[in-house]
């Protein structure tokens, strides 16, 4: 039975609004977008993990027009970012800026748009993961965190006038997802009613008569405001908790005629090759397998899958090159690499040297990163009949310090 096609999925971009100047913030002049926070631009902070995100396909920073040099410093540590398009010049207003941007965005095609404020770096995987999941159902749908405190009207002279129910009372926060062409619509049409008061992109598409969803954030989705708020994130930032991440890993082949196997990326001479639709590295296939489970990426057979003639006879070396990339991408480090070999033969002893030199370099790590060991099941199971041998690989991933990890 054909298995039936996984359902398209929207593209969906990310706009950062990054135009404002800050002032309560007290940051000497700077906008405190650009403010280092432990040591890297809040703007930065803001920005990877939703270009860390696999459900966002495309990241665009809205930034002021005299703000082109301290855009570029901020997001230079963050290297290559595929995700990152090119920033967009905002208005004299948010409402401006994000109209702007949703203008930019449109050569694209993007079928759904987050609007994030720059100015809240604390937005959790889980928040967005959510916030997602409302948007499958709803045109519209925005994080927020219910109202916990007692909330008082007051008069004119600064006195109370009444004591408002908090049960239904909740403070909106972003990222604010929506379906994008209504979103643009709705900005557009507000634009050309003069309306000036809107203070966030929901209460826009509630005034076109959009249906918005709200999504509990779980709290901690703070927006930074003041100069105590900086000092705040500072102390969150400043010491967050390490993100340690260990993935798994495990293949098999069979044996078929052939002279030689491919093992950890290097050949050896042998009485058997081995059935695959790649080179069949075992070694290199769990390893692989690992490194995509260390950051929750699925697996091979999801990036590279045996019924694509691209990697026909491919060298399996791309496959784990392709898993160092994604990993580097989301700010992580590789700390450590374990293959265990099980066979009869080949014998993996006088290659094991050459073996860990050649992942050492597919992986940009020091060799003293990289184990392999080998090991026969007494002849038991199929690799002791000698009927093709496997791999298991155990892989330890360091991900950058961010509000995701803190």
């Amino acid at each position: 039975m054909t298995a039936a096609p996984e359902p398209k999925r929207p593209r969906v971009f990310a706009l950062v609004v990054a135009a404002g100047r800050g002032a309560r913030a007290a940051t000497g002049g700077m906008p405190k977008q650009y403010v280092p926070i432990a040591g890297r631009a809040l703007l930065a902070r803001t920005l990877v993990p939703l270009l860390a995100h696999p459900r966002i396909d495309r990241v665009v920073v809205v930034r002021h027009a005299d703000d082109a040099a301290l855009y570029a410093q901020a997001i230079a540590p963050l290297g290559v970012q595929p995700k990152l398009g090119a920033a967009v010049t905002g208005g004299a207003e948010r409402q401006d800026s994000v109209r702007l941007g949703l203008d930019a965005l449109a050569a694209a095609s993007p079928e759904c748009v987050l609007i994030h404020a720059a100015a809240r770096p604390f937005v959790m995987t889980a928040m967005l993961d959510r916030l997602f999941e409302a948007l499958d159902r709803q045109p519209a749908a925005l994080l927020a965190s219910r109202m916990t405190d007692t909330v008082k009207r007051a008069t004119d002279d600064g006195t109370i006038a009444e004591t408002i129910p908090r049960a239904a009372l909740w403070r909106a926060e972003t990222p604010q997802a929506f379906r994008y062409a209504a979103i643009r619509d709705a900005h557009a049409r507000a634009a050309a009613s003069g309306r000036r008061d809107f203070t966030d992109d929901a209460s826009i598409a509630e005034w076109a008569g959009m249906s918005v969803a709200l999504v509990d954030s779980g709290g901690g989705n703070s927006k930074i405001t003041t100069a105590e708020d900086l000092a705040m994130a500072e102390a969150r930032l400043g010491n967050p908790i390490p993100d340690i991440r260990t993935g798994q890993g495990f293949d098999v082949h069979r044996f078929r005629d052939g002279d030689h196997v491919w093992l950890c990326g290097v050949k050896i001479a042998h009485t058997h090759g081995v059935d695959a639709h790649s080179d069949g590295d075992v070694g290199l296939h769990a390893l692989t397998d690992a490194l995509l489970g260390a950051i929750g990426d699925g697996d091979i057979g999801l990036h590279f899958r045996n019924t694509d003639p691209r990697w026909k006879g491919a060298s399996s070396d791309r496959f784990l090159a392709d898993a160092r990339a994604r990993i580097e991408q989301r700010g992580g480090t590789i700390t450590n690499v374990d293959v265990t070999v099980l066979c009869e033969a080949p014998k993996v002893s006088p290659h094991r040297d050459a073996m860990r030199a050649r992942m050492a370099d597919i992986l940009g790590i020091d060799i003293s990163r990289v184990s392999v060991k080998a090991t026969t099941t007494e002849t038991l199971g199929f690799t002791g009949r000698g009927e093709g041998l496997a791999a298991m690989a155990t892989a330890t991933v360091v991900l950058a310090a961010t509000a995701d990890r803190v």
